[in-house]
């Protein structure tokens, strides 16, 4: 099909993924940005979540890569590092330090401002793409509102020099993440205002940026590029700090976002406090990890991190012409990295559906709303499946007292027991790999009997003693650098040797 023009509302990273699907099939896409883009990779007032983690999991890398050929190689050769989690990454879990070994998933690790500037490059080789800067959008124009032939037939805008305006679209696309108005303004016009789905427990996070030691003074410890240490699950008493979910993160640059998040305890705003909670973090090395580099930034606090799901599926007559992409649709806890790939999902979706279609029509948004909820669904499941087991989240999903304390029971020890079984299942490895990266649900995982048993005979190997790959290194001393890829246990030939660093294998 081919049309004439479709507006962007929005330059971020939901925004320009659209753009670059619906430059194949309309001869003039319009982006509107109300910031004034940096030409670098440097943070801007629109997107301040720039300045915490972000991950790009490999279903949206690979969509991203889709709709911009050579995306993955450009944000490389931008700084990005293409790394092994299992190999690059020091996790620590409840009972100490994993061990380290190879494993199916690999990651490209960079700042989200590297991420975007990238995506800026590559929408700008597209002729049909226009980028306009400065400009708010004020309003949508629509006829029909909520009808069956109601259609969105273009927006009003505000250019930086004050002067209001109107575009014509056949096709519009929000993207303007949590704040939208979209909804209030088909609200305004005669639409039903789609039902939400909300869960809040609570997350706060908080981040600072450094600059990594030159390479030859860094200590002969740091085999590690990434550094995780997840919640304790110790009912004692113990520093709040040992609640936290804490990431060293690298980025381009010889940098690193070293963040720290709860959910439901107040963080530290000041940097005096922020660098004493480093030291009570419950393993030794991130605190030293983060003394050795020097601060380059202020402390960043987020508290806008709860769920909400804009069910336009739901919606007796959807408006025609007019498609809710990223947050603005369904914004995530951002804990869970799921929000630039599920936004290059939809996107992907959208593109997918313009191929050979005649009528970009009411039967058409429909369609669309059904392939984005089930892929929606799959980060959906997710967020809930943790989120729901604080009794302090609020919102219309908290779930029954009876499932809250289950899932409270079980859901880190669930998650420690896949970790576990998974540097002696492949299987395992690879099924949950598939579920963290959004290409499979969560659903298919508990509903997979090879992936239950797996678990099972782990367990049971683990009660008399059976198991091969040690765990649990003390998370008071340094990770370990032992690879234990293709490890046997002590005393017996591997495929491929532990290969030791300073540790011991089994101390």
């Amino acid at each position: 099909m081919r049309s004439r023009t479709a507006v962007v509302l929005g330059g971020s990273v939901a925004g320009l993924c659209s753009a670059g699907v619906l430059a194949e099939h309309f001869d003039e896409v319009v982006v509107l940005e109300r910031d004034e883009l940096p030409p670098g990779a440097e943070h801007r007032r629109g997107v301040p979540q720039s300045k915490h983690p972000h991950f790009l999991l490999n279903s949206g890398r690979r969509a991203i890569g889709e709709i911009f050929p050579g995306f993955e190689e450009a944000l490389i050769a931008g700084g990005g590092m293409h790394l092994m989690p299992s190999m690059d990454a020091a996790y620590c879990e409840n009972d100490g330090w994993a061990p380290r070994k190879s494993g199916s998933m690999t990651m490209v690790y960079s700042s989200r401002v590297l991420i975007e500037r990238v995506l800026r490059d590559k929408v700008r080789e597209l002729p049909a793409i226009e980028i306009r800067e400065g400009v708010t959008v004020t309003g949508l124009r629509s006829t029909g509102g909520g009808t069956s032939h109601g259609r969105v037939e273009g927006v009003e805008y505000r250019a930086a020099d004050g002067e209001e305006g109107y575009m014509a679209a056949d096709l519009v696309v929000d993207a303007l993440g949590r704040g939208s108005s979209v909804i209030d303004w088909l609200g305004a016009a005669g639409w039903s205002v789609p039902p939400e789905k909300t869960l809040d427990a609570k997350v706060t996070y908080i981040s600072r940026w450094y600059d990594l030691p030159p390479a030859g003074r860094r200590p002969g410890s740091w085999w590690w590029k990434h550094l995780v240490i997840t919640p304790t699950q110790d009912t004692g008493d113990h520093p709040e700090e040992h609640e936290f979910l804490s990431n060293f993160f690298p980025i381009e640059g010889d940098r690193a976002i070293v963040c720290m998040g709860s959910w439901g305890i107040r963080m530290p705003r000041k940097t005096d406090a922020f660098e004493a909670a480093l030291t009570r973090v419950r393993a030794t090395a991130f605190g030293q990890a983060a003394r050795a580099c020097t601060p380059t930034s202020d402390v960043h606090l987020t508290r806008a991190t709860g769920n909400k799901w804009r069910r336009f599926d739901l919606v007796d007559v959807p408006p025609i012409g007019l498609v809710c992409v990223g947050d603005s649709i369904c914004a995530f806890n951002p804990f869970y990295a799921q929000g630039m790939s599920s936004a290059a999902r939809s996107a992907l979706i959208l593109g997918e559906m313009l191929r050979g279609r005649d009528a970009v029509d009411l039967a058409f948004f429909r369609e669309f709303l059904d392939r984005q909820k089930k892929s929606l669904d799959v980060p959906w499941m997710l967020a809930m499946a943790r989120d729901q087991a604080y009794g302090f989240a609020t919102g219309t999903e908290v779930a029954a007292p009876w499932r809250r304390r289950l899932a409270a029971r079980l859901s880190w020890p669930i998650f420690n027991a896949i970790n576990a079984t998974s540097r002696e299942d492949a299987y395992v490895e690879e099924t949950f790999a598939q579920v963290f990266n959004l290409d499979k649900s969560l659903k298919e995982m508990l509903t997979d009997p090879r992936f239950w048993f797996g678990l099972a005979r782990y367990k049971a190997r683990q009660r008399i003693g059976r198991t091969v790959v040690p765990g649990g290194f003390d998370a008071r001393r340094d990770p370990p650098g032992t690879d234990f890829t293709g490890y046997r246990g002590p005393g017996r030939a591997s495929s491929s040797g532990a290969r030791r660093g300073d540790d011991r294998v089994g101390t």
